[in-house]
């Protein structure tokens, strides 16, 4: 067997495998052997078939699947000892002549696309900016309300005020709807129902026009939980709502008792520590997004500002040939489009790994989903045992999609961190509004 490489540029290659018939000869002699053996055809004794009809029947067969297999050993072994950085896999050459698996010898071409050399340069990133979002007043004013209202105490009353919690079943037989309802005057627009619903005490009926009932679409969608059509319909209709209970909900004092209920007894003494730890929880709900947005403008920065080619050419023909099922020219072109910024991301991200050495090991990522696994099972109000944990984690991780997906998840974190640290980054401290509005441009 030979095998040479013919490159055309830079980026693309040609690998030259010439197959002679020693090198497979004897492996195709003993495979027909073992199917003389245990051929079952009628007319002569297992084991005694004639070679010839064996051959006539198989050889071709298993001369092809003999070629294949060193084909794609060798292929291999070439490209790991060469040190080829490939984007895609090899495809075929396609010849002008039939193949004759007969030959004394055989040839065959691979076609390569070849990753770029580059060099990675953080000074790109100068101009992104590091967002830090910092609670406003409000927010922390809104869930200190909400906090008073949750551990609050309900009492209930006969007429409907501002501000009361009303549960109600709304119906109409048209729209097919039967639900139970919370809702306030508050969530409400039409004061032709806000005054009916005045008058109303617990255990009456009463009817309303769907028409403008709501604020607005979301607050109908939300408390309805249904779909703009069946809205748009239910609006044209009368909906009948049967009032099951009218609550004041009074707000809990801002005491000690309150303040050993939300975090551990004595670690929060006063209304100005407790807004504080809101504070503080906010920021840990908004750093995501800040680190969402901080990733996105990276990455778009560092494939605008990152000058190199690509072999598209070739990356264009993969993608034609290597899925389940062929893509026509036009849409390979149309799939290699969508994904360029994707390929070079990828290409600039792995070579900071490399020159970096941000590897993983296992026990890093053990570690890791340990912690994932915790975390979600605590969302529920459970604390696991070690000894399950153990067993959750490694039944996760012998999933290979999943060890896959948290690997990359650890690997995000790594790339973040490093950014963070070694890139020549904007830090901003904004609002959540003023951060909204320059990330999204939405006010």
């Amino acid at each position: 067997m030979n095998i040479s490489k013919t490159d055309i540029d830079a980026l693309n290659t040609v690998i030259n495998i010439t197959v002679e018939r020693k090198d497979f000869e004897e492996k195709v002699t003993t495979v027909l052997q073992d199917y003389r053996k245990n051929a079952n055809i009628p007319g002569f004794r297992k084991g005694h078939v004639p070679m010839g009809m064996i051959k006539k029947q198989y050889e071709q067969a298993v001369i092809a699947d003999e070629v294949n297999k060193l084909l794609r050993e060798n292929l291999d072994k070439y490209i790991n000892e060469e040190k080829l950085e490939l984007l895609g896999s090899p495809i075929p050459k396609a010849s002008e002549e039939a193949l004759d698996w007969n030959a004394p010898q055989m040839n065959f071409e691979f076609e390569l696309g070849l990753a770029p050399k580059f060099d990675v340069k953080l000074d790109v990133l100068k101009k992104v900016v590091q967002y830090e979002i910092e609670p406003e007043k409000k927010m922390i004013d809104d869930q200190l309300e909400h906090i008073k209202k949750q551990y609050g105490k309900m009492v209930s009353q006969k007429q409907v005020e501002k501000g009361y919690e009303i549960t109600a079943q709304f119906r109409n037989e048209e729209a097919e709807m039967e639900k139970m309802v919370n809702f306030s005057l508050e969530d409400l627009k039409s004061k032709k129902a806000i005054a009916t619903l005045k008058e109303a005490t617990t255990g009456s009926t009463i009817t309303v026009s769907g028409k403008n009932l709501f604020k607005d679409n979301d607050t109908a969608k939300r408390l309805l939980a249904i779909e703009d059509q069946k809205l748009e319909s239910l609006m044209k209709l009368e909906i009948t709502l049967e009032i099951k209970e009218i609550n004041e909900r009074i707000p809990a004092e801002l005491n000690q008792e309150l303040f050993d209920k939300l975090y551990e007894p004595g670690t929060v003494t006063s209304e100005k520590e407790l807004r504080e730890k809101i504070k503080s929880g906010l920021q840990a709900q908004l750093e995501p997004q800040a680190n969402q947005k901080l990733m996105n403008d990276i990455s778009e920065a560092m494939v605008e500002k990152t000058k190199f080619k690509l072999p598209a050419d070739f990356l264009k023909k993969w993608i034609q040939t290597s899925g389940k099922e062929p893509l026509s020219e036009a849409q390979a072109i149309e799939e290699y489009n969508k994904s360029e910024k994707g390929i070079r991301y990828q290409l600039i991200e792995g070579k900071i790994i490399n020159e970096n050495e941000l590897t993983m090991s296992f026990d890093e990522l053990k570690t890791f989903t340990e912690t994932l696994v915790q975390n979600q099972m605590m969302q529920y109000g459970q604390i696991p045992e070690k000894e399950q944990l153990e067993g959750i984690v490694s039944n996760v991780l012998s999933n290979q999609d999943e060890t896959r997906r948290i690997s990359e998840q650890l690997m995000g974190e790594k790339m973040l961190r490093f950014y963070k640290e070694k890139a020549p980054l904007k830090n901003k401290k904004v609002g959540f509004d003023t951060f909204v509005k320059e990330a999204y441009g939405k006010a």
